[in-house]
């Protein structure tokens, strides 16, 4: 089960600017983080898609580079967290048939 499964992360398109992937490198790069392959490709695959948990950017990402674990998408989505890119946002949806357990 995906750590963070309740929580989706997106980048700030809705409402705001969307940061493009070389402003983003340039931020990492102010904060003292390199800007490796490995975060190219995961900042591309965040960037370019919504996604619900750190599982399936890790599917994605492992699809570009089998080098790529979970705890490099963890750490990246903290990073990425920290300086402003994106936010995590709590996602709770309404079942479409409501059974009544009370009875």
């Amino acid at each position: 089960m995906c750590r963070f499964s309740n929580l989706s992360y997106q980048t700030k398109i809705e409402g705001v600017v969307r940061m493009c992937q070389e402003q983003v490198m340039e931020v990492l790069q102010k904060h003292g983080k390199r800007i490796t392959q490995q975060r190219k490709i995961l900042l591309d695959v965040i960037l370019n898609g919504q996604w619900e948990c750190c599982k399936e950017i890790y599917y994605e990402a492992s699809k570009r580079d089998s080098s790529i674990g979970m705890a490099t998408v963890y750490r990246m989505m903290s990073t990425l967290e920290e300086i402003g890119v994106i936010e995590r946002r709590c996602v709770f949806c309404v079942k479409e048939d409501i059974e009544d357990h009370s009875l």
